[in-house]
């Protein structure tokens, strides 16, 4: 129970952070904040609202995943090294991949909503 507080804590610190020096973690807050009433909204059942949901905090995860990638290579030091610059580079890649993911997410949902019917 005690490691299980303790990672609770780790954990909203990361938010914290997350929030405090990354603007587009904020963005993507932001846009949850916009999109999720909508789900409730543009979903049929609970599984199509499942999904809207899941795929908007899957672009939360991955940016979350990215950041911390960011912040370690940036800790190792301001040298530009060719792998730095890929592996930011692939985290950034990540976060566009989850993005599309989303869009076709809700495009499939809202066609299946507003024009089979």
């Amino acid at each position: 129970l005690k490691r299980l507080w303790r990672a609770t804590g780790y954990s909203i610190e990361g938010l914290k952070a997350a929030w405090r020096n990354e603007a587009a973690f904020r963005q993507e807050c932001f846009a949850l904040a916009i999109l999720l009433p909508a789900a409730f909204f543009l979903g049929n059942n609970g599984l199509e609202r499942a999904l809207l949901i899941f795929s908007l905090l899957l672009i939360l995860v991955v940016e979350l995943i990215n950041s911390a990638l960011e912040s370690a290579i940036d800790r190792i030091g301001p040298e530009r090294h060719e792998l730095s610059g890929r592996a930011k580079n692939l985290g950034s890649a990540a976060v566009m991949v989850s993005i599309i993911a989303a869009a076709v997410v809700w495009v499939f949902i809202a066609f299946g909503r507003f024009w089979t019917n």
